[in-house]
């Protein structure tokens, strides 16, 4: 058995983002993806883990609040969520291609 405390993974706002993303909203594609892959549940959780407000969190993956440092840390750990969801999404998606195809007899 390996020891979890080996493969820690530290989330960080300073390699995440350089000194010109703050100031202005994210970008649309990250936009759009952090909307693609992640809900309501999850800017909650990360709300209560980084001690930025939900609407705050929302209204930058919205586009309508821009990042700033003190709410960077709660997107750096919104994205972490997002690439495991997105993850998820496509092993689901293999698995119900396989399963529909075998309905077609594709």
């Amino acid at each position: 058995m390996h020891s979890t405390n080996k493969y820690s993974l530290t989330i960080s706002r300073e390699t995440m983002f350089s000194k010109d993303d703050y100031g202005k909203p994210i970008s649309e594609r990250l936009s759009t993806t952090l909307r693609r892959t992640t809900s309501k549940n999850d800017m909650a959780n990360i709300a209560l883990r980084s001690s930025v407000s939900f609407s705050t969190i929302r209204d930058v993956v919205y586009r309508t609040n821009s990042l700033t440092k003190s709410n960077a840390k709660a997107i750096a750990l919104l994205i972490h969520v997002s690439f495991e969801n997105a993850i998820a999404q496509k092993l689901q998606a293999e698995g119900d291609i396989l399963f529909m195809d075998k309905l077609l007899k594709l």
